[in-house]
């Protein structure tokens, strides 16, 4: 048997999970792997398994609208706050190659996020959950996140700083330690103009997906894109 020596460690990257949109998660991660040029450590952050180890212990907030809400933020403890991780939201469909996110990271920020200017209107959004307006919406949905520098982030902490202290980064020292992302890295569906979903990397259904019944057609032209990644995740070969 011959072994290959590689320099290039796999990309570890985790993906927010909820059991309600396992169909999105299974999308998402051939997506991610079918435009990939380097290796991915593809980790899903299952709460029952987080809770099992003692590691997540918070009751579900009134305001939460995903099982993963609270423990995207566990990232660094998981990587032992040591290189580097992304961070995405699993109702998201990828069209380019992650590697050219990977090759994003800045040491000069402890995050780094696409910066987007998202104010919603509607009280509630997929399944009738509630929709949270707070500045820097969406910000933690995709992160770059430099472990070393986001030690604040022990599960004591998450466990018990509430939603806006987490989302809005009160664990860092300032925005300055906030690095900008191309707004491709996370366009939001059916929120931002669709004509800048054409050059999207990576698209965001915040609002809701095709995966859900009861918006088959979120998205329009870009539902029935998700359909197609799905069938073709599940074509069999000859």
């Amino acid at each position: 048997m011959v072994v290959v020596a590689s320099t290039q460690a796999p990309i570890p990257l985790f993906i927010g999970y909820d059991p309600r949109e396992r169909a999105a998660t299974a999308v998402l991660i051939d997506s991610l792997v079918q435009h990939s040029s380097l290796p991915l450590a593809i980790t899903p952050i299952v709460t029952p398994q987080l809770e099992a180890l003692g590691v997540f212990q918070r009751e579900r907030d009134p305001k939460q609208a995903t099982a993963f809400s609270f423990t995207r933020f566990l990232v660094p403890y998981l990587m032992g706050y040591r290189g580097w991780a992304i961070f995405m939201d699993c109702d998201m469909l990828c069209r380019g190659d992650i590697a050219e996110l990977w090759a994003e990271r800045d040491d000069r920020y402890a995050v780094q996020c696409v910066q987007h200017e998202h104010n919603p209107s509607e009280a509630v959004k997929f399944l009738g959950e509630p929709q949270s307006p707070y500045p820097k919406k969406n910000w933690s949905s995709l992160m770059l996140l430099n472990c070393e520098r986001c030690t604040a982030l022990t599960p004591d902490y998450v466990n018990t700083a509430s939603g806006l202290e987490l989302h809005r980064f009160h664990w860092l020292a300032g925005d300055q330690e906030i690095g900008a992302l191309e707004d491709r890295w996370n366009h939001l569906v059916d929120v931002q103009d669709p004509a800048r979903a054409q050059g999207a990397s990576l698209l965001h259904w915040t609002l809701g997906g095709p995966w859900f019944r009861e918006q088959a057609f979120m998205g329009g032209a870009l539902a029935a894109e998700w359909y197609r990644a799905r069938d073709d995740a599940m074509r069999l070969w000859d």
